[in-house]
């Protein structure tokens, strides 16, 4: 078969639709992902944005015989056909879609004289992926772990960078950045002092070297923020404050070795002066997240910026491995046996806050966190042991 086609709004496109697609070149020579643009369906992504996503997911994986068309005031079926494409091919994941499926592809043959369909039936851990499943994801402390796993690298990067659009728009609602859809920004936005800061920050969490310190934890801490205020009858310029000083907390990463990176954030927040209002306040909360820092009593701000920086050691057992992972990667430059030193030096300290009930001085995150965060600390240490023990073995 020379070419073969797979549609649908793939907003997001998931793993799920890889798969199918994955199918599809096992059948043909050529693959033709066609998206259409329905202007009385509301989706997510734009059109561009779903066959950017998708040609970066294919290209990902070395996929150069697949090609994106988008479908503008067409049925799929037939707009396949004039591009060569005489089946489309189709996933099917129980009784209902089958049903749904079929008298579509009876519809696109007998009534609009459009492309006949394929069906496949996707592997069992598959079964339930659809791009509804994954927008229902989204809200929830740690959303973004879960939808990770259901979508390939380029769509969950563009889904979290969108996301974080929309919250650094929110903090702003006198600003034409402020805009339901990110498409709809006029030039105007895309050039005000706050967009192209906003650049930046995306731009420094993205560095080389973050592996932990990156915009998942961005998302993660700005999440939490967002659940802690659902949750207490907190003032909105309070939660504002939080949420711009999470956003910079580690804007500056490893900076000059005489000043912290904490301080060094705090004045590029100052610097930037985008909000003279609070721009001091921010600053103090910045400064409060330096933890090695001993410091005799914190604000109650401090304390729920601070709860939800360190919320990461209270999570599961796999997402707290895969965050001492991506520690250890950001410190690759430091040997083994100075690193896992320097590893059980601090995960002491925090144990020993843990046990005390000091680490989460917040009483919400204190409930939600501090048993689970003991657990994982103690592993890690063990681990550590284990490393060092290796080392002099060797």
């Amino acid at each position: 078969m020379k070419r073969i086609g797979f549609s649908g709004s793939l907003d997001p496109i998931t793993n799920g639709h890889m798969w199918v697609i994955g199918e599809a070149r096992q059948l043909a020579d050529e693959v033709i992902v066609f998206i259409s643009e329905n202007p009385f369906k509301h989706c997510h992504f734009t059109a561009a944005q779903r066959e950017k996503i998708v040609i970066a997911s294919c290209h990902e994986r070395a996929w150069y015989n697949v090609k994106v068309v988008v479908v503008k005031g067409d049925y799929t079926a037939r707009a396949a056909k004039h591009h060569g494409v005489d089946y489309l091919i189709r996933g099917i994941r129980n009784n209902a879609d089958f049903d749904y499926e079929n008298l579509l592809q009876q519809a696109n043959v007998e009534v609009i004289d459009g492309a006949k369909t394929l069906f496949v039936m996707p592997p069992r851990d598959l079964g339930s992926v659809s791009s509804t499943f994954v927008r229902g994801l989204q809200g929830p402390v740690g959303w973004h772990w879960h939808m990770k796993k259901f979508v390939p690298r380029p769509a969950y990067q563009a889904w979290i960078e969108d996301w974080l659009h929309r919250e650094w728009a929110h903090l702003w609602p006198d600003s034409p950045e402020r805009a339901t859809d990110r498409a709809a920004n006029d030039e105007r936005a895309s050039q005000s002092p706050r967009h192209m800061f906003l650049q930046k920050i995306l731009s420094a969490y993205s560095g080389p070297r973050r592996y932990y310190h990156d915009l998942e934890h961005l998302v993660h801490g700005l999440s939490e923020l967002k659940v802690y205020a659902a949750n207490h009858s907190i003032a909105a310029h309070d939660l504002r404050v939080l949420q711009l000083a999470f956003w910079f907390h580690d804007f500056i990463y490893r900076g000059e070795q005489n000043e912290s990176d904490e301080e060094a954030s705090a004045q590029a927040w100052l610097a930037a002066q985008l909000d003279p209002t609070c721009a001091e306040e921010v600053a103090q909360l910045i400064r409060a997240t330096e933890h090695s820092k001993q410091v005799r009593e914190q604000s109650p701000l401090a304390k729920v910026l601070i709860g939800a920086d360190l919320a990461i050691l209270g999570q599961s057992h796999e997402i707290y491995t895969n965050y001492a992972q991506a520690v250890r990667r950001e410190y690759q430059y430091v040997n083994d046996d100075l690193f896992w030193i320097g590893r059980q030096r601090v995960l002491c300290a925090m144990l020993q806050k843990a046990e005390t009930g000091i680490l989460f001085e917040d009483a919400y995150f204190a409930d939600l966190y501090q048993a689970q965060s003991c657990d994982n600390l103690r592993w890690e240490i063990e681990e550590c042991q284990a490393k060092m023990a290796m080392q002099t073995t060797v």
